[in-house]
């Protein structure tokens, strides 16, 4: 457990928080790039680390971050006009460039102007694999793009999602690390049940609680459950945490066997804080081989995609408001939480704990593991950036990382058998040896 002081370390993060500038050191997804298509397009509020702020691209595809309330009278600049290069606040005119330059003042023409002496917080951004990223960060701290394995394949091989949580980032990302749980909270109570989950025929739960087992890395640390199979040997599920807020995982999640996916390009999540009491959960997808099916990037089981969460709003039409859809019945009979859709079921678990849980409350056990791991890497990162150092995977654009999963027979390492695989070269996993 975390004690208070503790707690509201690693859960604040707005301006001014350690934890808030700690995040501040890394990109941040912000939109999808569909939220951005046009030049001169309409603006786009983002929240982010308790910031209000509105994004545009403007007449030559630049895009702009701004600081939502035009400096003049403080409107909102979300109703301003995407025009010639700028974004004009429709109050009194006052426009302003990407860069958060005032470049005109249509109430102060002529003489009168003093456009050059006024100048309003702005953000770097850049387009990465479908998504727009943005720096809060010091500049002369500026880190390396993301590359991570799926930002670099074509946008036919790649989907990418989000949803608002209704929590603190937090608790989400550790319901995410959390891979005790998936079995349970996740799985179908028979083969035939005709709502998604995990099959009970699958390794994922005929397979005994895992034991797990953690190894630090400089990017965050790898992780693995090791599921004793009652035939014999284990089924060992392997994931990436990258600091501060990523998952990678391996994609087989349904079914009542592995599916056999030679590639291992797995999905992955960024629980990303809008504020204290709401994230924004990414999802990711890719293929190496193939492109991805409309059903696919459907998402059903997932309950991510447009079953499941306004496209407009990103709110998710299961929420805390209407119980999270929870049918008794199905519960009853057909899935272990009655809830549809599997990250359906993580926000109804991770919100009814209150926008923001007392850590000091817990009762944790080997099973949490991951998550006290990751507690223990944040506090450290505080204290890293606080005594003017760079936390980790700050400065670092790798992400040759794979998330797998195997059957491992009995007396077999899983470390020998997987992590050539979790890393794909020799030379990879070498670069990212464990420290």
């Amino acid at each position: 457990m975390l004690s208070k002081e503790e707690n509201a370390l690693v859960t604040r993060t707005g301006p001014g928080t350690p934890m808030g500038e700690v995040m501040r050191r890394y990109w941040m997804p912000i939109l999808l790039d569909r939220e951005l298509a046009e030049p001169d397009g309409e603006p786009v509020k983002v929240q982010l680390l308790g910031e209000r702020l509105v994004a545009f691209r403007d007449t030559n595809g630049n895009i702009g971050l701004l600081e939502e309330f035009c400096p003049h009278r403080r409107v909102s600049l979300w109703l301003g006009r995407n025009e010639e290069c700028g974004l004009r606040c429709v109050y009194h005119g006052w426009k302003f460039d990407v860069d958060g330059n005032c470049v005109e003042q249509m109430n102060e023409p002529g003489e009168n102007s003093f456009a050059d002496k006024v100048h309003i917080k702005h953000y770097p951004t850049l387009e990465v694999g479908g998504i727009i990223w943005a720096y809060l960060g010091p500049a002369e701290k500026t880190p390396p793009p993301p590359c991570f394995e799926f930002s670099q394949v074509a946008a036919t091989h790649r989907h990418v999602s989000k949803v608002i949580e209704e929590c603190n980032w937090l608790q989400a990302l550790e319901g995410g690390i959390d891979t005790s749980h998936a079995p349970i909270l996740h799985r179908t109570l028979s083969a035939s049940a005709r709502h998604p989950g995990i099959d009970p025929r699958s390794p994922f739960v005929r397979g005994r609680a895992p034991t797990l087992e953690v190894d630090p890395t400089e990017y965050g640390y790898r992780y693995a459950g090791v599921r004793k199979l009652p035939e014999g040997g284990a089924y060992v599920r392997g994931y990436h945490y990258v600091m501060p807020f990523t998952q990678l995982r391996p994609a087989s999640l349904f079914g009542s066997v592995l599916i056999a996916n030679p590639s291992d390009a797995g999905p992955g999540h960024f629980w990303v804080p809008m504020d204290d009491h709401t994230c924004m959960v990414w999802n990711f997808m890719y293929s190496l081989d193939e492109p991805l099916t409309a059903e696919q990037r459907r998402e059903y089981g997932n309950g991510n995609g447009p079953d499941h969460v306004d496209q407009d709003t990103f709110r998710s039409v299961r929420n805390m408001r209407n119980n999270w859809g929870i049918d008794r019945s199905v519960q009853k009979t057909e899935t272990f939480s009655g809830i549809e859709g599997v990250n359906t079921q993580d926000r109804a678990v991770q919100e009814s704990m209150g926008p923001v849980v007392d850590r000091s409350q817990e009762y944790l056990g080997p099973a949490d593991k991951a998550i006290i791991t990751m507690r223990r890497l944040l506090l450290q990162a505080i204290q890293t950036v606080e005594a003017g150092g760079d936390p980790p995977a700050a400065d670092t654009s790798y992400y040759r990382l794979r998330a797998v999963e195997r059957i491992v027979a009995d007396g077999v390492d899983w470390r020998e058998e997987m992590l050539p695989a979790m890393y794909q070269t020799a030379a990879a996993q070498r670069e990212l040896t464990t420290v």
